[in-house]
């Protein structure tokens, strides 16, 4: 199996680690540019590979890029939390497919804010393994698995356990994956929901009026799904001219 590997966060350094630690290292890296990547040195120095063989940002996309990629013919690309919208021009280089593995349970929350929506619109969460069409988050389903939070998680502790889920469902895959042939089904798109970077930044979801009345479920959910490790994606509310942002931590005690 020939594959190259394209990534980012720290999931995607056990993903890696995983598949080296099997015997298949990867024939080419893909990794973030300087400005989003977060695990790029850990998966250069794991992959061992040589500078012509490692692609920063979106030169996966570049002349010179298409050109690697065509010449070394990998079986997958495969894509962990990597940032980028990638062409159909790129999905069609390797023989299998381009794979992606997704912290949601497609075909519910495809896009963004995957946690966030989950809690926000009580929809199902989970991790997919899946291959990727030009269209975001819709292509088949390798496999998958539903994970259910708790009243006391926010999207940031769910997020950390979606990216244990998601390793945990890679490892499970891979079987399928060596033998070039793994099984596939069919998302039915009209049973789930997607959503863009920018929907979560609208006033209509993160601003709070104090005067207001809220549905005490409603409003938890609100700010638990607005509990992130970015405060740019927290719940506020305005008064007196300044903007307070709004996070929460719940702790679940045995006593009732």
């Amino acid at each position: 199996m020939k594959y190259v590997f394209a990534g980012d966060r720290d999931v995607s350094v056990h993903v890696l680690r995983f598949m080296i630690n099997e015997g298949y290292p990867p024939e080419a890296l893909i990794v973030s540019g300087i400005n989003k990547a977060s695990h790029a040195k850990e998966l250069i120095e794991l992959s061992r590979l040589p500078e012509d063989k490692i692609l920063q940002g979106k030169e996966f996309a570049s002349e010179g890029g298409l050109r690697l990629l065509q010449n070394l013919s990998p079986d997958y690309i495969i894509g962990i939390h990597f940032p980028y919208l990638i062409s159909g021009e790129v999905l069609n280089i390797p023989k299998v497919g381009f794979l992606n593995l997704h912290p949601a349970y497609l075909p519910y929350n495809r896009g963004w804010h995957t946690p966030s929506w989950a809690i926000i619109d009580e929809t199902p969460i989970g991790a997919t393994l899946h291959f990727m069409v030009e269209q975001l988050d819709a292509g088949d389903i390798i496999y998958q698995c539903q994970l259910h939070p708790t009243p006391a998680d926010t999207a940031n502790t769910l997020y950390q356990k979606l990216k244990k889920l998601e390793f945990e469902i890679f490892k499970k895959a891979w079987p399928q994956l060596v033998t070039l042939n793994p099984e596939r089904s069919e998302q039915d798109l009209e049973a789930g929901t997607s959503h863009k970077r920018k929907d979560l930044f609208q006033p209509s979801i993160q601003e709070l009026h104090l005067r207001e009345s809220y549905e005490l479920d409603s409003l938890m959910r609100k700010l638990r799904g607005l509990t992130t490790n970015d405060l740019s994606e927290a719940a506020y509310f305005l008064k007196d001219g300044k903007k307070y942002q709004v996070q929460v931590q719940i702790i679940e005690v045995d006593d009732v």
